[in-house]
Order: C-alpha cells, then sequence, then structure tokens
C-alpha cells in the first residue's frame, strides 16, 4: 500500500481535513472533508471554557472534560472512517500533521477562566489535543508545527520557494472545487510536510 497522511486546520468545534498521498514526490489530495467535533454545534459546546466561565469552575472542569471525550470520540470515528475508505483505494493512512497555535503551556483551570485571552486559547487547545490523541489511538504517528511558522518551515523543508509553493497549494485544489479556503490549503500541507517528516525516519 502507498502511504498516506491527513492534515488538520482545526477551529472551535470542527476542523478542515485533507488527506494526501505523494506521487512521484508530488503532493496529491486524496480526500477533503470538514469534520464536527462536537455533538451540538453550538457556541455553548463549540466554546468549552466560555461555557466553564458562566456556570462555575466546579461544574465547569466536569463540563470541559466531557467536551473534551466526545471530542476525541468524534474525531477518533471520523479518521477510522477515512482510514477505511483509503485502503479501499490501496492507502494506508499513517501519519497525520496538525496546526498548534502558540504551543503555550495552560494554566489550571482557575487561571484560565481569570483571563479572556486564555479562554480562547484553551478553547483551541482542547480540540487540538482531541484530534492528537484520537490521531495517536487510531495509529498515526503525528507531526505538529506551529501554523505562523508553517510557510516557512514548509519552504525550508520541500526546498519550494513561497511563491511557488502558493500556487502549487492553488493547484491542489482544482480537482474538488470549493471550498478549497485558506484551511483546505494550509491542512495538506501540514499533511505533505508530515510525509516528508515521515520519510526522513
Amino acid at each position: 500500500m502507498k502511504h498516506a497522511a491527513v492534515g488538520f486546520r482545526v477551529h472551535s468545534g470542527w476542523t478542515a481535513v485533507v488527506a494526501v498521498a505523494l506521487e512521484k514526490a508530488e503532493p496529491r489530495v486524496l480526500a477533503r472533508q470538514r469534520i464536527q467535533l462536537v455533538e451540538t454545534f453550538t457556541y455553548y459546546f463549540r466554546q468549552p471554557y466560555h461555557t466553564a466561565k458562566r456556570i462555575g469552575a466546579d461544574k465547569g472542569g466536569e463540563f470541559i472534560s466531557g467536551v473534551a471525550s466526545r471530542a476525541k470520540r468524534l474525531a477518533e470515528e471520523a479518521i477510522r472512517s477515512l482510514q477505511s475508505s483509503l485502503r479501499k483505494e490501496n492507502y494506508e493512512l499513517s501519519r497525520c500533521g496538525l496546526l498548534l497555535a502558540s504551543g503555550r503551556v495552560l494554566p489550571s483551570l482557575d487561571k484560565i477562566l481569570a483571563s479572556h485571552a486564555l479562554i480562547h486559547t484553551a478553547d483551541g487547545e482542547l480540540f487540538r489535543q482531541a484530534l492528537l490523541d484520537a490521531s495517536r489511538s487510531c495509529g498515526l504517528a503525528p507531526f505538529t508545527v506551529k501554523e505562523r511558522e508553517l510557510v516557512d518551515t514548509a519552504s525550508r523543508t520541500l526546498g519550494v520557494r513561497r511563491d511557488a509553493l502558493t500556487r502549487r497549494l492553488t493547484a491542489l485544489g482544482k480537482p474538488f472545487g470549493a471550498p478549497w479556503s485558506q484551511d483546505e490549503k494550509f491542512a495538506a500541507l501540514v499533511a505533505w510536510l508530515s510525509l516528508s517528516a515521515g520519510k526522513k525516519t
């Protein structure tokens, strides 16, 4: 089987998903999806730390744990489904790429809830961690990079100039049509990087 990787660009409660394989060292998009990481797509669940602030730290901690657990389960179901469909096309989905935000270590819950900026950060980190945990449960080797460093890292690692890289990412989505926004482009790029990193290990 040919190797494939999936890339994620995460938002609160959902993620862009792009699966990529290398064909003669060139990336090829195999699948594009957007998957929900909450069962009920409302701000109450999509922004769990905001909700915890409203309901109080005691109940909030339990609520956050529940959202994280369900997000991992939904992500795992989506990944296993994608693995199954790609396997039928002779591709083994064995790696994942995930874009990080700041990468800062978060403090305790009470300190997070005391800071509006940290609440926003924590909401995003919850869903990123759920995807990482789900990916590992599905046997995917993880690759992470900070989003603000993605294009420079890719240009350097892949040996492609930034302007040429932008054109190639745009062209990758043409067979699929819309949506092929920055979400999908960046998800495809981090998946491509993940495959490149896998070839070096």
